[in-house]
């Protein structure tokens, strides 16, 4: 099938995703641009479907005349086996989020970290990278232990409530970032007496998992707190944060800065990130601006 060119077709393949705002950050922003822009959730638990289905799904997609499909749980590792090829950085982490469709190709790309490390860099622009902990240690975990680390992290300790996931993630990112040191963490309560910065990369605090990561006591200044839930927008982690005069980064900033690299490689046009932050405001009710400020 062929596209006009003012034709865009974006979908996106995981499990349970019928709340997300992806979709419509693309739509608004593709109109603004001009272009007929649609955007598919195709949900796996809505289609009975797994991740063992990749292959028809994408295949689907591009006889359909899709331009790209963003990727999350479960299949950020599995649709590696379905593309032609695969960016740099994808490879170095193991996961893609991002598939462009073009010219009868596949190819890979990871807007996760980018879209973490950019929400962090403009939240905290000074944030002190020499000692960080990080707590979760799946998909998204991955995502924002490759992101500190590119931005210069020179410790790393992951923790996870699965210590194989942990020690694997850590030995995975030490032999990326051999410049650094990665460790998988044992006692989270000391780690954090020498931490100068703290990401969450955990379901806790999302509205279905109400809760903090850790005891709020170990928040303490100058550790700073990033996030990277955002329903809600101020979780309990970052409001106990503020709350003991922590500076806090949300989970905004990776929301709506995977969505606008995603739309630059589906389009190949240059997204309006301010638009989009404004939209994502518009989406969940955050009112003013959805990037916490530093203090």
């Amino acid at each position: 099938m062929t596209q006009q060119r003012n034709e865009v077709k974006a979908g996106l393949i995981g499990f349970g995703i019928q709340r997300s705002l992806t979709p419509a950050m693309h739509v608004r922003e593709g109109r603004a641009h001009g272009l007929a822009y649609s955007y598919e959730l195709i949900d796996l638990a809505e289609r009975k479907m797994t991740a063992d289905d990749l292959e028809a799904l994408i295949s689907e997609a591009e006889a359909r005349g899709f331009s790209g499909l963003n990727i999350t749980y479960p299949c950020k590792q599995r649709v590696l086996a379905h593309l032609t090829d695969i960016s740099d950085d994808a490879r170095r982490l193991g996961a893609v989020n991002t598939v462009v469709l073009r010219d009868g190709k596949r190819i890979g790309h990871n807007t996760d970290w980018s879209g973490f490390a950019e929400g962090l860099r403009l939240q905290l622009p000074d944030a002190d990278m020499s000692r960080v902990v990080q707590i979760g240690a799946g998909g998204a975990g991955a995502a924002t232990a490759f992101a500190v680390l590119q931005m210069g992290a020179r410790q790393l300790t992951i923790f996870d409530i699965d210590k194989a996931r942990s020690a694997e993630l850590a030995a995975d990112m030490a032999t990326l970032f051999p410049e650094a040191e990665v460790l998988a963490g044992q006692d989270l309560g000391a780690t954090m007496l020498s931490a100068t910065g703290l990401v969450h990369a955990t379901p806790m605090g999302m509205d279905r998992h109400p809760g903090l990561p850790l005891s709020a006591e170990l928040l303490n200044p100058p550790i700073w707190v990033a996030e990277i839930v955002y329903f809600p927008l101020e979780t309990a982690l970052l409001q106990a944060a503020r709350h003991r005069g922590c500076q806090v980064a949300n989970g905004g900033g990776m929301a709506v800065f995977q969505a606008v690299g995603a739309f630059a490689l589906f389009t190949g046009l240059a997204p309006d990130a301010e638009r989009m932050l404004a939209h994502f405001a518009e989406l969940t009710g955050a009112g003013g601006a959805v990037l916490a400020q530093p203090a």
